[in-house]
């Protein structure tokens, strides 16, 4: 079986930047543990499978390890594909998804816009560990589906020497670390999710629906400007819409083949 492959730069400013996810767009679905064997193979943070389903499209994301229930990077890559080969005179796509719902994907002059739900953090107790598992104590620590570890400065993320087998024993999903900003970037951040086979991600579209709703209640703003902090880098528009968030960011093709299994 002959299936086509792309691979595309997310949320980056120019090519090697961003956060590279594999798309295979289908037909039908595939077995799961073959798309699982393909993600694993292609070993990227997420590889994005979709098939046709009404007007739009039905959305699953691997990471080498598992399926995962919300991605933003993969989306905003698998969107770019539609519109870049499969359907080039659409401005808007829908994605079905089975945990997240809908979601909408729209040109935005040269960005593409994600809308995606808005998952709001809370206070939390502080799990044994976790403070020495990032390297450094936070001075807040939140938690919606994963913790969110707050800084007073982005020189703080930069310096973060995380123990990825510590984190992956915690009893979240991942751990966002993020800080102010400077120089007209609102916030910045990292993710850091090893449970999940990814120790750390280049560039989160899933962590800004809870660093989107922190920043906006503490910055008393709606729109802001991200950035992520991890050796490729990444820059992210960002709004809060009530219960939904739009993150936007770039496109970047790198790769279009196919591959055999």
């Amino acid at each position: 079986m002959r299936l086509p492959l792309y691979q595309i730069d997310a949320f980056a400013e120019g090519p090697f930047t961003g956060n590279p996810a594999a798309v295979c767009p289908l037909e039908e679905w595939l077995p799961d543990d073959v798309m699982q064997a393909i993600a694993a193979e292609n070993n990227l943070s997420e590889t994005a499978f979709f098939v046709p389903e009404g007007g739009g499209y039905r959305l699953r994301w691997f990471t080498p390890t598992t399926e995962v229930d919300l991605c933003g990077h993969a989306t905003l890559a698998s969107a770019f594909v539609v519109f870049r080969w499969l359907s080039p005179q659409r401005n808007e796509v829908t994605f079905q998804t089975q945990q997240a719902g809908p979601l909408t994907v729209a040109r935005d002059g040269d960005l593409l816009a994600l809308d995606f739900p808005a998952r709001p953090p809370s206070p939390c107790p502080t799990p044994d560990g976790l403070a020495a598992a990032l390297g450094s104590p936070p001075v807040a620590l939140l938690a919606a589906r994963d913790y969110l570890a707050v800084y007073e400065s982005a020189d703080e993320i930069r310096a973060l020497t995380p123990d990825f087998a510590a984190i992956a024993k915690l009893d979240r999903f991942a751990v966002i670390a993020t800080a102010p900003g400077a120089n007209g970037i609102d916030f910045v951040s990292r993710f850091f999710a090893p449970a999940r086979g990814v120790d750390e991600d280049p560039v989160t579209g899933s962590a800004h629906c809870t660093l989107i709703p922190y920043w906006a209640d503490r910055l008393g703003t709606t729109r802001l400007e991200a950035r992520q902090l991890s050796r490729r880098g990444g820059a992210l528009s960002c709004a809060l819409r009530g219960d939904r968030v739009t993150i936007a960011g770039r496109a970047v093709p790198y790769l279009e083949g196919r591959i055999d299994i």
